[in-house]
Formats: structure tokens, sequence, C-alpha cells
């Protein structure tokens, strides 16, 4: 009911004549529907400063009546707490307190109560008679305070009551005038709102037909920045639009993005949602920023940002600001769509023909070599990397890069542009990495590469990868480019997935269920091909001592154990790039591409003692090495096995748990 009660202080206002320049009392009362206007329980605990107001404004007119200066006047709100007494004014009684009892019992009552005598905790009130009486709303229905009078026994009358119950009257019409001022006043400023927000609504209209007339994009920037500086011509204006447009307005700028929440046009565009907040300008003044996006039906394009008085705009203005720009924003991407059809046949003609020539393939290096060149190609970028994620190691690995100080380099999931696409699972798109970036980047610091686009590689809404694509050039790549990136990513990253999907498929067919090692018809593959390409090569052939009889001592659980054991003891022993397999049975064979036979004896050393030391229950294994090059006048997959086994049979007949080479 009352809007402005909470921090309402009104007093009648004059002119420079002394006159009252409020509208006189017969406006206000000449109408019944205002006589008839109420507070309710919900307008109680805003009212105290019109309480205090009008008891002040009942003391002034009647503080010459007798009875007034023989007694104690005190009000108290609805809750029985005190909100002011004559004793403030005159100093009378100042320090004596009001019994708390004869209070409660008004309020329990909501009727007049004369209390006489009772003992208060601290001062004997024996001597004084007290009325109260309750002020009730206009309604009658709720009482919203009480007009309370204490006055010493000897000068008690029998009249008393009524005298308080005409003053607790006058008193509450006090109250109501106010009350009428108030409002009459919300009334006036409420048809004040319309009125200018009538005038906001039609110049935002004339703009809208305006905007919506045109398909030239910096047409609708203009217009944009010429309406709100005519609605609000004292508001500081600027229109930020992403680095792929160029205007020639001084008002519009280029949208810098940054990774800082801190910045408010970068979270307007980035949250497609206005931002709003409050700092400390010149003379300690408060001053509003608000971010607004232009977005339409595909994204934000830009962002207005407008700084003004933090009384200046309202949120109706917000509001038409908001309505303006969305509607902007709408006649910009109709613009942008307008200029860019012949565009967007090109790319997707583009995206058909790179997803074709990815479904050709199910070698994963194959893929990840064709995207990177058609990458290149397509964004005329300077470098190019694809990352792939490693569940087991849980890291990235360069799969694919230009840049060939950090092809196949490894990444934690926190590091770089990588780690941020990870945790975000959010494309980025970075104009300067010198001005902008707080995250490091070894692939920007070496390649000295200022522009970045990168985007995860998502297979069933998990990042399994990200792509990054950067230029020398600051600003290079433009919001088309970013979305572009998107689109290609979600094709090269299914590939992807079907390549790793059939990688991993062929590796457990070439795996030993039992131990994890590689199946021996795998090793004798992978032999064959280094055999062509590689001028040397080594095989261990590694046999665990008395196999059968822990076998039968300890039983097929505990040996299967043993052989887990020692496998596990090779797979860490030996590099990445080792072949390490089962042969068969307890035999196991490890295959050291481009070492000799005394390099790798160094390697099965280290098997042979840590299988001795490591193994529960103890065992032993025997070795026996033999090796290949180029020169040989037989290089084959067959002689090689042959002449290693002849080395393991001499290291068991010689006593076990030795190395030999052929």
């Amino acid at each position: 009911m009352i809007e402005n009660l909470r921090d309402t202080n009104v007093e009648n206002k004059h002119d420079h004549t002394g006159q009252s320049t409020d509208p006189p009392l017969s406006v206000y009362y000449s109408d019944s529907w205002l006589q008839e206007q109420d507070i309710t329980a919900f307008d109680f605990p805003y009212i105290r400063p019109m309480l205090v107001q009008s008891f002040n404004e009942w003391l002034r007119q009647s503080e010459s009546l007798p009875f007034v200066q023989q007694a104690s006047i005190a009000l108290f709100d609805h809750e029985g707490n005190l909100a002011a007494s004559s004793g403030e004014q005159t100093g009378a009684d100042s320090g004596l307190p009001w019994d708390e009892q004869a209070v409660a019992s008004c309020l329990a009552a909501k009727a007049p109560v004369i209390w006489k005598g009772g003992r208060h905790s601290r001062v004997d009130l024996h001597s004084y008679a007290t009325i109260l009486v309750p002020v009730m709303t206009r309604s009658g229905a709720e009482l919203f305070a009480l007009f309370a009078c204490r006055i010493p026994l000897q000068s008690f009358e029998a009249y008393m009551p009524e005298l308080l119950t005409n003053g607790s009257l006058h008193f509450r019409n006090c109250f109501y005038r106010r009350f009428e001022l108030v409002f009459i006043r919300d009334v006036m400023r409420l048809q004040r709102q319309a009125d200018e927000a009538a005038r906001k609504k039609t110049i935002l209209f004339n703009a809208v037909q305006k905007i919506h007339g045109t398909i030239d994009v910096d047409s609708v920037l203009t217009e944009v920045i010429d309406s709100i500086a005519h609605i609000y011509p004292t508001v500081q204006l600027e229109l930020y639009i992403s680095q792929d447009q160029r205007s020639t307005n001084i008002h519009v700028k280029p949208l810098r993005f940054r990774n800082s929440k801190d910045d408010l046009r970068v979270r307007a565009f980035m949250e497609g949602k206005v931002v709003q907040e409050t700092v400390i300008g010149k003379n300690d003044s408060a001053l509003l920023k608000i971010a607004v996006p232009l977005s339409g039906k595909q994204g934000a394009y830009g962002v207005l940002l407008l700084t003004a008085e933090e009384q200046l705009l309202g949120d109706l203005d917000i509001q038409l600001i908001t309505m303006l720009a969305d509607t902007a924003g709408t006649a910009f991407e109709n613009a942008k769509l307008h200029e860019q059809a012949n565009l967007l046949i090109s790319e997707l003609r583009l995206i058909n023909e790179l997803t074709k020539r990815l479904n050709q393939s199910l070698s994963l290096h194959e893929i990840f070599n064709f995207a990177t060149y058609e990458l290149l190609t397509i964004f005329k970028a300077d470098y190019c990397c694809i990352l792939q994620l490693d569940k087991d190691k849980n890291n990235f690995k360069v799969m694919a890069c230009n840049l060939a100080t950090i092809s196949k380099e490894l990444f934690t999931l926190d590091y770089g542009f990588g780690g941020l696409i990870y945790s975000t699972k959010e494309p980025i798109i970075l104009p300067d990495y010198r001005a902008q970036s707080k995250v490091r980047s070894m692939l920007m610091d070496e390649t000295e590469s200022r522009s970045l686009i990168a985007t995860p590689l998502v297979v069933n809404s998990e990042v399994n990868g990200a792509i990054l694509l950067s230029h020398k050039e600051s600003n290079y790549f433009s919001y088309d480019n970013f979305k572009l990136l998107q689109t290609l990513s979600a094709h090269i990253g299914v590939a992807i997935a079907n390549a790793s999907l059939h990688a991993k498929v062929q590796l457990m067919a070439n795996r030993d269920n039992l131990t994890g090692l590689y199946a021996r018809h795998y090793l004798d593959g992978q032999i064959n091909q280094k055999q062509k390409i590689d001028f040397c090569g080594s095989l261990v052939v590694i046999d665990i001592d008395h196999f059968k009889q822990i076998n039968d001592t300890y039983g097929h659980q505990v040996g299967d154990k043993i052989l887990k054991q020692v496998c596990d003891i090779i797979r860490t022993a030996i590099r990445e790039t080792d072949i390490a397999a089962r042969w068969g049975g307890e035999e196991l064979a490890v295959y050291f591409p481009q070492l000799n036979a005394q390099q790798t004896l160094h390697a099965a050393e280290r098997i042979r003692s840590r299988v001795a030391e490591e193994t529960e229950p103890g065992v032993t294994v025997s070795c026996g090495i033999a090796d290949w090059n180029w020169e040989d006048e037989k290089v084959s997959v067959e002689s090689l096995f042959y002449k290693a086994d002849m080395a393991l049979y001499r290291a068991k007949k010689n006593g076990r748990n030795q190395i030999k080479i052929h």
C-alpha cells in the first residue's frame, strides 16, 4: 500500500515567501477514495518514521494544554516498542521507564487500559497512574500504535482517559494526513514515470522501425548508438563488436576477449545476459556500469557498455535498452547472414568433403596428419596442434603438430589451453596472446604466435582432446573461423574416436589375456616390419626357472600370479618403444629396436635381478639374447628367435638365473 514509507520524511514545503508549496488539503480530501485508503500489517515495519513525525506534530499542536504539561505522553509502535515521548521534548520523566505490563495488556486487549501502581524492576511506579489507548487503522481492523499517558496519582482525574482518547484520535488524524501526502506524491511520481516511460518507448519504437528497415551492418550499429544517446544524453556509451567487424562510428570498438571474470564486456558477451556493477567515480560518486549483449538467434555479436550515475538508470531503463539491443542483435545477425550466404555454402561443401576424406581411413596416424594439413589450409593458420587424452596416464599427448619441438610432447590436464578446454569444455578465441592471456602455452611461446582459436574434441559429451590453431598476427581469426572450427572439430572427433576404437579392438586381439603383454603373432609381425626399415635390433627370450615345480608345489593360481609379477617387472623395466610379448607358457620375449646384444644385456640384467628380488614366492629367470643388423647374410624373424632360443638353452644348462648372448 505504501511504497516509500521505509525512508519517508514528509514535511510541508515552503517557497521563498514562506507559503506552502504543497497542494491545499482540500485537493486531497475532496475525493472520498483517498480517505478510504488505509495501511495494513504489511506496512507496519516501515511506518515508524511517520509515527515519530506525527507524534511530534501532535505534541507541537497540543503542548499548551494543561493536561499535556502535567503528564508524560508517549507513543508505542504495534509491537510495544517506545517510538517517541514528550520527555524527549520537555525533559519531563525522561529517566523513568514505562510499565511493560501495562503496554502488553493494552496490546492484548486492543482497548484502553488504566494501570495504577505496579512495580518495575528498577523504579517504583506506585505513585503514578498509566493510561494507554490503542490507535487503530481507519478500518478498525489493525492496531498500529499505542498512545500512553503517565500522571501522578494525586493529579489523576476521571475525565483523563477520555481526554487521552481524543488526543489519540487527533494523533491519528496527523498520521493519516502524512500518509495521504505520501500516497498522493507516490501517485504523482508514478504518473511522471509512466509519462517518461511512454516517451522512451516511442523513441524505442521509432528506432526499432529504422533498424528493421536496413540490412547494412554499420547502419544498424549507428542507429542503436544514436537512439540511446537521444533518450539518455548524459550516459556514456560505447559499443564493442567482435573483432571480425569494422565500423566507421567512433563509438564502435573491437571487443577484445579476455579470460578474466572481472571484465564486464566479456562476461556479458560469453554469458549472453545483462551484467552490471557499481563503481566509485570521481568525487566519490557511485557510477553504474551496465554491459548489454547484442544477441541474435545464433549468439552474441557485441556488447553495449553504458556508464551513468547510479540513480539515472532504473529497471525500466535497463529493460528498454535490453529490448533495443536484442532488436539490434537480430538485425545485425540478419545483415551478417546476408553478407555470408555464399561463404556458408562454401563451408558446407568443405565440411562434406572433409568428412568423406576422414571416413576413408581407420588409421589414427593418417587421420591426425590429414586433419592437421586440412586445418592449416582452411584457416590459413601458421601452426596446428592436435592433443589426445590418455585416460590411463591422465595427460594430453601431442598427436600431430607442424612444430617439431613439441611433437609427441606430454602435458598435464591442467596445463595451457588444453587444460583450460578440458576443465571448461568450452572453445577459446584469443585475439592477442601477449596482451590478454593469463594462461601459459608452449605452442604460443615457442612459435611467438599471438592469435589463437581452440576447441575441444568431444565424443559422447566427454572431452577426448583438443585442436589448437595459432597465427603470428594478432586479431587474425574471425568469429566465423571460431564457429567453423567447432563444426569441423565435431567431425574430426568422431573420426578419431572411430579410429581409436578400431585400434583398441586390434590391440585386444594382439594381447595375451593373462599377462597383458602382446601375443607372439603380434611380436613376430612387429619384428618383421622393424627388420625392413631399421639397421639393427635385438631379442631377449626369458624363461621362468623351475616353473613347473612352482605349479606342482603351490598350484596353478600361484603360478599365474608369479607369471603376472614377472610380466609387470618386464613392462616397467623396458622403454616405451620396446615390445614385450608372451612367447608361450612361462616363456616371455622382449624385442629392442635399434639396440645390439651388448646394449640389450643391461636391460636383461635389470629384469633378471629385479625378478630375483621382487617376486613372491621368489623365482629366478634365465635369458637368451640374440641380435641382427643390416649386414647379416640372412635376416628373418625365425633366425632371430632360433639364436635367442639357443642362448636361453645355454643359460639354463649352465645353472639358470643367468643371461647368455648368442
